[in-house]
């Protein structure tokens, strides 16, 4: 296995160890400066002139290759721009267009929230009999029947890290005639994708997590190739138009996935995310997976060796389980708290959910032990329990 740690790349604050790049990766270094560049040189030298010479215009796709080959996509598959919400959206209500006699949504109640918001406001919206079906993650496949339309999943659970088989699952919608859309949220960049081999027709998912984008950096959409042509988007954009400066007062679908743009380019982010994807150029998924498991088998050990209040909630194989180990405790809130004043940074889900993300990039064995320690001390000695620790801030 490669030694992919590259430490020195990212902005680590002293004293810190971070596991919770599944939530908002670090800043890279070379981002500050980069950005601070396009701001000065081009947007301020530059002006309105910086969409022809700075290429704006093309960074949506551009940036789009450099996601698609860590989701094992083909070039011109993908394209940034709007939010993660915005995109599960327009691949949901594109999916239903290609299946116009059905009027099922499938998707699981380990599926992330907005994912599952945007398909209730799209069935209200369409009316006309569609419904939003949901089912436990390990009852998807037997729920897969004749009447869904589209099945919508998250691959890895955002709470768990429990991780549907993406090639398994899309074969059984297809069987059934259904289109797949998958959320790639908490699997871009933390573990191998195929998204040509999986032939599901459609995939989303954020930047801001395992590609270290920064808060609030794009969404990406994926249309397999040869629908790209074809597909009907339901958010017609000005910048989805075929031709958008000849401004025209109809609306005419833009040549392959550049018809699923739609809001103007967020250029100071997607700058500072084109400088973050620079750093996968030389790293193998492969050895990213590898890495990842044997930091997270560790922790998952030194845990349930040091720990016994803690119980996993992630799955114990670590063949379906993502980049996160999960534990269960009913004070889960306050004792990340107290895990976080002490310098270890992990993230709380609601109801009981402690959530620890593991990037190999940046996170090492040692890391890993200091960390173990950290927690072991906050549980085993009850330091959660105070009430500094029991008032919820407003992102947990």
């Amino acid at each position: 296995m490669a030694d992919i740690l590259n430490k020195e790349a990212f902005f680590l604050p002293g004293g810190v160890i971070y596991l919770d790049g599944n939530s908002l990766g670090p800043l890279p270094r070379a981002v500050p400066a980069r950005v601070q560049a396009m701001m000065a040189d081009e947007w301020g030298e530059m002006l309105i002139r910086g969409w022809n010479k700075a290429n704006w215009m093309e960074q949506p796709s551009r940036v789009g290759n450099m996601v698609a080959r860590i989701i094992g996509a083909p070039d011109g598959s993908v394209v940034m721009g709007d939010t993660l919400s915005i995109k599960v959206f327009q691949a949901l209500s594109s999916g239903l267009k290609l299946r116009k006699d059905r009027r099922v949504i499938l998707s699981d109640t380990g599926n992330f929230p907005s994912d599952l918001y945007m398909a209730e406001g799209l069935v209200k919206l369409l009316e006309q009999g569609y419904e939003l079906r949901t089912v436990a993650p390990e009852e998807v496949a037997d729920a897969i029947s004749e009447d869904i339309a589209v099945v919508m999943l998250t691959e890895v659970d955002y709470r768990t890290g429990r991780k549907h088989d993406m090639k398994a699952m899309t074969n059984l919608a297809h069987a059934k005639g259904a289109v797949m859309v998958w959320d790639l949220a908490h699997s871009a960049g933390a573990l191998p994708v195929d998204m040509a081999g999986s032939n599901a027709e459609f995939a989303v998912g954020c930047t801001y997590k395992y590609l270290n984008g920064g808060p609030g950096a794009p969404g990406f959409i994926y249309v397999r190739p040869d629908l790209a042509d074809s597909v009907e988007p339901a958010l017609a954009g000005w910048l989805g138009h075929r031709q958008p400066f000849e401004f025209d007062l109809n609306y005419a679908p833009g040549n392959g996935i550049e018809r699923m743009r739609v809001g103007t380019p967020p250029v100071i982010q997607l700058t500072a995310l084109e400088v973050a994807m620079e750093l996968w150029a030389n790293v193998d998924m492969n050895d990213l997976r590898a890495a990842s498991i044997a930091l997270q088998e560790q922790f998952i050990a030194e845990i349930e060796r040091d720990v016994p209040a803690l119980t996993l909630a992630s799955p114990r194989d670590p063949a379906i389980r993502g980049s996160q180990v999960s534990w269960r405790f009913e004070q889960g809130y306050a004792a990340m708290q107290a895990v976080i004043d002490r310098g270890v940074i992990g993230d709380f889900r609601a109801p009981d959910i402690m959530r620890f993300g593991f990037t190999p990039l940046y996170i090492d064995s040692a890391d890993v032990t200091a960390a173990v320690k950290i927690v072991a001390d906050v549980m085993n000695n009850n330091l959660w329990d105070d009430d500094k620790y029991k008032v919820k801030s407003r992102v947990t």
